[in-house]
């Protein structure tokens, strides 16, 4: 195995010490979004969130630390027993609808070792699922039912960060088990690094007899669904509050429209992350365990919780240009994502006549001339945050984040493109010269 696993000797996010802030970033970042941006801290922003609170806050800070009472105040507030056991019960759920309900055997592409994993192809009846549970429970008992989510946001948040650092500390335990194949970029020998970038590849253990895949089912499952219910939850907490579903605003149905449907399109079309970077490349460490199970649900629901306690009313003319917005995005991620995994996969290479290609030298492989995908998400993510309005920029957060988060995405396909094309990814870039949006970059 050690030729199939060679020593890393390059770090990304700038090694060990960005490993660590990230580590500590992500959950903190989630932690501050709510408490800079809810009802039950005055605003969003609140009114007392000002310099001089986080001057004040930053100079007392060592102090408190020293402290066990402002350790045990602070756990008091972040752990909610009920809400930990309701994520438990949702994430078995999931493990047992992967593991009862029907799907394809799908192939995925060929590893370094030769082998190809095959994938249970069945996240969309898993969502449909969980979606005709949830729909049964507010028919028969209101949408009152259904607002705990909103209620106990922090605690579900505590728990989920608790689920990513378990399963980062397990897999990492795991990837040391005889036979196990690396992901290349995180076989440092740094413990820190490794355990956030991920040290194996495919983490896989064994389910009532059938082979698990982690990572996958992390990809799509637990956060992706949970995402779709939380924007529900707080679709209910606006009824709630302003007299029933016909109250729930057209900015809260916009959102629900926009994210519900990239969720379900992306189960639908779940064969297509087969080929992605993060199933073929990257091993599953903290990096992407918190980014499944913590950031996606609780990060990207951030517009339908600002809703859900501040609503707002679009009118038709702003609603019908927000969809236009949405509408374009999807149409070019969509069709251009399709058209990357159709090519890479080999089929319906019929309808693929049009895309312009160019041949490598070595191994004569194909690289897509006329296409290139981040714009699409990136028109999308604005569409979510417009309908909450002009009135605070921090439900903008992730338009500011997918541009940050899809520029150092194309940064490390284009390093790993030169590595594996060589002088052909510079003839490529020749040909394709804007990374994301035409004319500007």
């Amino acid at each position: 195995m050690a030729s199939l696993n060679p020593r890393t000797t390059a770090y990304e996010f700038l090694g060990p010490a960005g490993a660590f802030l990230i580590s500590a970033g992500v959950p903190l970042t989630t932690y501050a979004l709510y408490y800079g941006c809810s009802e039950q801290t005055g605003g969003c922003p609140p009114p007392g969130l000002t310099l001089s609170f986080f001057t004040e806050k930053l100079v007392t800070l060592p102090f408190h630390l020293l402290e066990p009472s402002w350790w045990l105040n602070l756990w008091s507030e972040l752990w909610d027993t009920e809400a930990s056991l309701m994520y438990l019960a949702w994430y078995t759920f999931c493990v047992v609808a992967w593991r009862v309900l029907p799907g394809a055997e799908v192939p995925g592409t060929t590893m370094r070792d030769g082998n190809v994993k095959k994938y249970k192809i069945n996240a969309f009846s898993t969502f449909l699922l969980a979606l005709g549970l949830v729909s049964g429970l507010i028919l028969r008992s209101g949408p009152e039912s259904f607002t705990f989510l909103y209620e106990r946001w922090i605690g579900f948040v505590t728990a989920s960060v608790i689920m990513s650092v378990t399963q980062a500390v397990a897999v990492y335990a795991m990837s040391f088990r005889e036979g196990a194949l690396l992901a290349l970029g995180g076989n440092s020998g740094n413990i820190m690094y490794d355990w956030f970038i991920g040290r194996q590849l495919n983490p896989t253990i064994s389910i009532l007899g059938a082979e698990f895949d982690i990572k996958t089912f992390n990809e799509l499952r637990p956060g992706l669904i949970l995402w779709a219910l939380i924007d529900i939850s707080m679709m209910c907490e606006q009824a709630v509050r302003r007299g029933g579903f016909t109250g729930v605003t057209d900015s809260m149905w916009l959102v629900l429209f926009f994210q519900i449907g990239y969720v379900a399109d992306g189960l639908y079309n779940e064969p297509a992350i087969l080929t992605t970077m993060d199933i073929t490349t990257d091993g599953f460490g903290f990096m992407l365990s918190v980014g499944d199970l913590a950031w996606v649900p609780f990060v990207y629901s951030l517009q339908a919780r600002y809703l859900a306690f501040h609503p707002t009313t679009l009118g038709p003319v702003y609603t019908a240009l927000i969809i236009l917005v949405d509408a374009l995005g999807f149409y070019i991620f969509r069709s251009a994502n399709g058209e990357k995994n159709d090519f890479r996969s080999g089929n319906d290479t019929r309808n693929l006549q049009y895309l312009t290609v160019t041949t490598t030298s070595g191994k004569q492989s194909k690289l897509i001339t006329s296409i290139r995908i981040t714009l699409g998400i990136y028109l999308m993510a604005l569409a979510w945050s417009l309908p909450t309005g002009i009135e605070t920029p921090i439900t903008y957060f992730y338009v500011v984040y997918f541009a940050v988060l899809l520029v150092h995405r194309q940064m490390r396909d284009d390093e790993a493109c030169e590595k594996k094309y060589g002088k052909d990814w510079e003839k490529y870039k020749k040909l394709v010269r804007w990374r994301i949006i035409p004319y500007v970059y």
